[in-house]
């Protein structure tokens, strides 16, 4: 069994907490993601987590905030069965948080009666969704320009029997 995280508060982002959620998320891709993507990638990342992007999720989804001595450390969010991104600050990875907010991801997932999570799985993130039983299920990759491309999986994870 993993050792418990440091103590944090995970609870619903707040619409004021939404440019902070940006921030850490993109704070996080360019540490956890440049060198592995193209720089186009990483803008296509940056786009698809905007201040908009993110308070349209906070107001027809879910999206978690963890909080270690009044800063947010990782975030993640649920659209449906759809789990749009977990991002943990740099200097907090492998401290447990990233499971923290998946497994109450996935337990709201499953009070809303979805019996299957799925999520877009990056290429550094692989190990640490099929950890938490997510099966690769498709390889993509998305044109994103100049001759770059962004390169992910499709993860899918059986949530209820029935």
């Amino acid at each position: 069994m993993p050792p418990s995280p440091p103590p944090a508060t995970l609870r619903r982002c707040r619409q004021s907490e939404v440019v902070a959620v940006r921030r850490l998320i993109h704070e996080t891709i360019d540490a956890s993601y440049t060198g592995v993507y193209p720089p186009r990638a990483l803008q296509s990342f940056r786009e698809f987590h905007s201040d908009e992007n993110i308070a349209e999720r906070v107001r027809t989804g879910t999206v978690l905030v963890l909080k270690r001595e009044g800063e947010i450390v990782a975030t993640g969010s649920l659209v449906g069965n759809e789990i749009c991104g977990v991002f943990v600050r740099a200097s907090c990875q492998r401290c447990g948080y990233g499971r923290v907010v998946m497994v109450e991801l996935e337990k709201r997932a499953k009070v809303n009666g979805c019996a299957r999570g799925e999520l877009s799985v990056s290429l550094p993130s692989r190990a640490f969704y099929e950890s938490l039983g997510y099966e690769i299920t498709e390889e993509c990759s998305m044109d994103v320009g100049e001759g770059q491309r962004l390169d992910y999986w499709r993860g899918r994870k059986l949530l209820s029997k029935g």
